[in-house]
């Protein structure tokens, strides 16, 4: 009989379902109302595509992640650079092919990506990029919503400066509208220092406030003045398919946007089925949400940590709990949709408030963890925010992975080094910073630590020592990468040129075998000459010592060499 894999290595399956999973799933669907709908209000959509945005995707995404407790629907920072992408291609936010053009294009990105298995790009994109960005996310998302909380829009072209415009006309705030937002955070409050509310406390303070100002007739602007909730399940919505060639930039910034929040999920919450989880099977599973939900009036949607964090504390247990989250949604909007309209605007304001505040309560650790760090990250997390504070999102994604790439470069420049390395009795080694000049006649051993990265190469260049005669340098490159940047292999011919030119010889020890064929391929082992280039073995320091026994007999043949004639 054959054993079976070890439970770690399983790929996950659908499984059936547990009671559970339908009790959080209900949680879920009832928490994706207020959420949904205000998610979209902020960005200028309608209400009504931030509901359908938790139910097909929901159930496709929980089908088909490798991230078995993943929620996937619309996220606040998804919804505003879907807004940003649509108003810098000119396209109408309104129109319900171009939202599902973008959907398409997005889902289609995201399953290409998982394709290709580019999960790893993510990596590039650093703590502190992502802290500034979801610090400008949150700004936007409070900002977008104070006109709904207050009754005051703030003027100006920065988020920031419409946060003090907003602080300073508190004059020009509407009783009613002030009022409204204030009890919904006051409720939420209250419900929320409830250790079993919290998961509902949202819903809570949308519930309980809603009523109360039904019950008073407070004169406050509602849901259905901006949008009508049909009592219908999503209907089919065809793509403009002419809104591709403007869309196609946009997509890939939505995509990097929500997979970045996504990737997330899966270390904070651990398959409870003891299976894999996979990055680039949870890109697959949220393009094909994307592609399906697009086609029933969904907005581009990603993984949700707040979606997700609700289902886990309601006490999710299998993929179901996703599913069933969109089957409640939709049996919610079918036979409560009138309820749902009478939703006071302010209510999602001061919701919308709460969210955005605890989003920035929530990096506070990040925040004080980069400011610690360096000044490096810390000036990349400080440009990311203010570029997402002042940019359109789908700029300040792009801002953030070059700054996050700068930022890996002047890292990995700052990290590299050269080190001697002299005997110390026993077969050992010790470490000691690279002499200034080399001792003619003498071997000396560099270890290389570092990436080969071009940006590295003037402080290696700084360090070499000075050439000397009949001086062998062994430079053990066993760090070295398999493909070397070409100005690492120029740096390597030129100081090899620098030694022979004074009599001196370089040997490249522990050289792996695609390094060796690069360096082949290039010349370089050419022009080294015979024997200096030493390949890796499976012993630490075999290369090490046969590169010092070629050494010695270097410099044996150089003592014994005749010297040229006299001219």
């Amino acid at each position: 009989m054959t054993p079976t894999a070890p439970s770690r290595l399983r790929r996950p399956h659908l499984g059936r379902p547990r009671p559970a999973d339908v009790s959080a799933g209900l949680v879920t669907g009832l928490f994706s109302i207020p959420e949904g709908m205000a998610y979209a209000a902020i960005a200028g959509f309608n209400p009504v595509a931030g509901l359908f945005s938790g139910v097909v995707p929901a159930v496709v995404g929980s089908i088909t992640a490798r991230t078995v407790l993943m929620v996937t629907t619309l996220t606040s920072a998804i919804s505003l650079t879907a807004q940003s992408v649509l108003a810098d291609a000119g396209l109408d936010a309104g129109s319900g092919g171009n939202i599902a053009m973008l959907a398409v294009m997005t889902g289609l990105v995201m399953l290409l990506m998982g394709v290709l298995r580019l999960g790893v790009v993510l990596s590039f994109v650093s703590n502190a990029v992502m802290t500034g960005f979801s610090v400008g996310i949150a700004v936007q998302i409070i900002t977008g919503v104070l006109k709904d909380a207050t009754g005051y829009k703030p003027q100006g072209h920065n988020k920031l400066v419409q946060l003090g415009d907003w602080v300073v006309h508190v004059g020009s705030w509407e009783l009613a509208a002030t009022l409204t937002a204030t009890a919904t955070v006051g409720v939420w409050a209250l419900a929320h220092a409830v250790k079993r509310l919290r998961t509902v406390a949202l819903l809570i303070a949308m519930v309980v406030v809603s009523s109360a100002v039904a019950a008073l007739g407070t004169g406050v602007e509602l849901v259905e003045g901006i949008a009508d909730i049909p009592s219908a399940l999503p209907h089919f919505t065809a793509p403009d398919w002419s809104a591709f060639p403007h869309l196609l930039g946009g997509a890939v910034s939505i995509a990097l946007v929500a997979l970045a929040q996504a990737a997330g999920i899966a270390p904070t919450v651990p398959n409870p089925d003891g299976s894999r989880s996979s990055v680039n099977g949870d890109f697959a599973a949220q393009g094909a949400a994307n592609v399906a939900g697009a086609l029933f009036q969904s907005l581009p949607v990603g993984g949700s940590l707040s979606r997700t964090g609700v289902a886990v504390s309601a006490g999710a247990r299998t993929r179901w709990t996703g599913i069933f989250s969109g089957l409640w949604l939709a049996a919610i909007v079918l036979t409560l949709a009138p309820l749902a309209e009478r939703i006071p605007m302010p209510v999602i304001g001061g919701l919308i408030i709460v969210v955005g505040t605890e989003l920035i309560a929530g990096k506070i650790p990040d925040i004080r963890l980069v400011l610690k760090t360096s000044p490096l990250s810390t000036a990349a997390m400080a440009l990311t925010f203010l570029a997402t504070t002042e940019l359109p999102l789908q700029q300040a994604v792009i801002l953030g992975a070059v700054v996050s790439l700068l930022l890996y470069c002047a890292q990995a420049a700052r990290q590299s080094r050269l080190l001697a390395l002299e005997p110390a009795g026993d077969g050992r080694w010790r470490t000691a910073p690279p002499p200034d000049r080399l001792t003619p006649g003498q071997v000396t051993v560099l270890d290389y630590n570092g990436v080969s990265l071009f940006a590295e190469l003037p402080r290696m260049d700084r360090s070499w020592p000075a050439p000397a005669e009949g001086a062998v340098l062994v430079l053990v490159v066993r760090t070295l990468p398999d493909v070397p940047s070409s100005a690492m292999i120029k740096l390597l011919r030129r100081k090899a040129d620098e030694l022979h030119h004074a009599g001196g010889h370089l040997i490249l020890a522990g050289v792996q075998p695609p390094l060796a064929r690069i360096v082949a391929d290039t010349g370089l082992a050419e022009h080294l000459g015979p024997g200096a280039v030493v390949p890796a073995t499976g012993t630490l320091f075999g290369p090490l010592d046969t590169a010092l026994r070629d050494a010695d007999a270097w410099i044996a043949a150089h003592r014994n060499a005749p010297a040229p004639p006299s001219p």
